[in-house]
């Protein structure tokens, strides 16, 4: 397979089947009879939402991790703060903690430190769209320990390259914004 450019359409929605069907399954092992999703804004929040319509999740929640993050003395606040919204209880339940792309980790430790201002959940389930990892020849981006339970796609992507994720229509849309990848599966032809 030859190599996307940077513009490259990545096949989101092949990546969203499969983290909607492995997160049914994984939900079904852990006998999750009552998960609360938990979206973090904004490509995590418009995932959390349709994962919650396609598999009947009531409780929907939105995290804005702004304040959470351990750079933000560094970088400063995001200029759009969102609104945190988690309208039921935590304790003792299994939340799934929703975003589109996995690259570090840091905004995953800042997620589950707002989680944990919430409530003590049973435990927390990570589902993202894209595992994000540099490619072999380079040293690994992950800086947290931080895996997901279920993941859409793997990819690899050189430093400096970013992938971003919109809605287009019912759907998703990503985009590529470099020239180097490999393991993504390409968007189909129009």
């Amino acid at each position: 397979m030859s190599l996307p450019e940077s513009g490259a359409a990545i096949d989101a929605d092949a990546a969203y089947r499969a983290l909607r069907n492995g997160l049914a399954a994984r939900l079904a092992r852990l006998g999750a009879s009552s998960p609360a999703f938990i979206g973090i804004h904004s490509g995590g929040a418009w995932l959390a939402e349709r994962l919650a319509r396609d598999l009947g999740v009531t409780d929907l929640g939105f995290l804005d991790i702004s304040f959470y993050r351990d750079d933000f003395s560094r970088v400063g606040l995001h200029p759009q703060v969102l609104p945190t919204a988690i309208p039921f209880a935590l304790d003792d339940r299994v939340v799934v903690l929703v975003d589109d792309v996995l690259y570090t980790g840091r905004t995953i430790r800042a997620a589950m430190n707002a989680i944990f201002d919430f409530g003590r959940p049973e435990r927390i389930e990570l589902a993202v769209l894209f595992d994000r990892h540099a490619p072999a020849s380079t040293p690994d981006t992950r800086e947290l320990p931080v895996a997901p339970s279920v993941t859409g796609a793997v990819i690899e992507l050189p430093a400096g390259a970013h992938l971003r994720l919109s809605r287009a229509g019912d759907g998703f849309a990503a985009t590529l914004d470099a020239a180097a990848v490999s393991g993504l599966p390409a968007a189909p032809a129009a």
